[in-house]
């Protein structure tokens, strides 16, 4: 009888502990199109992989523990069936933008992320603009730009830059150097941070306060 009680205990135990490990654990996938706001939970130190279709791409650093996506497009109409889907966890989330033609373009993704997010971003074409947010960074584009800014300190360890034809302007590192297959790297002793971003054809900008790092390459 002692064992009947003990084994149905630790049973339920169990179970409670999963129960109370799934919500923390995983979320329900979420689909919205352009035009509806895009919520959920994404704790701050998480890792965000967004795979876009052809966008502008702003994304903004918050002290809240969410993301939110509003997307935006001079025809919204045409714009409907453009969808904003995340699935994943709190921790490591994926957001995928998916869709065809937008009549006129334009098509602008705005999100908001915890300060401290790890980003990764892959798009075949378009803007990529990121503010105030701290962690590594993977970013790669075919065609467009990426800029990369911040207020705070400058705090990445590792960072390289690189286009196959176009212009990597460093400006953080007082660095600025375009023309084919140029590339910019830099290692700086007690950064936290790793950043990495190419783009086939077009314009990196790295932009902050000024700093002084250990070594550096630009070719």
């Amino acid at each position: 009888m002692k064992i009947f009680f003990a084994a149905t205990a630790l049973t339920a135990l169990a179970g409670l502990t999963l129960s109370l490990a799934l919500p923390a654990a995983c979320f329900a996938q979420t689909e919205v199109v352009c035009g509806q706001t895009l919520s959920a939970p994404l704790r701050s130190g998480a890792q965000l992989v967004i795979d876009s279709r052809p966008a502008g791409l702003e994304i903004v650093g918050t002290d809240r523990e969410t993301i939110q996506v509003v997307c935006t497009a001079d025809d919204m109409a045409s714009a409907q069936h453009i969808r904003l889907r995340i699935s994943g966890t709190s921790d490591h989330a994926r957001l995928t933008i998916s869709g065809g033609y937008v009549k006129h373009g334009n098509l602008q993704i705005r999100m908001e992320v915890p300060q401290r997010t790890g980003l990764g971003v892959s798009m075949s074409a378009g803007e990529v603009t990121v503010k105030e947010v701290e962690g590594d960074k993977d970013f790669s584009l075919y065609a467009g730009q990426i800029t990369i800014s911040s207020s705070r300190p400058w705090n990445y360890r590792r960072v390289d830059a690189s286009v196959d034809i176009g212009e990597v302007n460093a400006l953080v590192y007082s660095e600025d150097k375009g023309g084919f297959f140029r590339r910019f790297t830099r290692d700086t002793a007690g950064g936290e941070y790793r950043l990495r971003a190419h783009v086939m054809t077009g314009e990196i900008d790295l932009v902050g306060a000024k700093t002084n790092a250990d070594s550096s390459k630009a070719d």
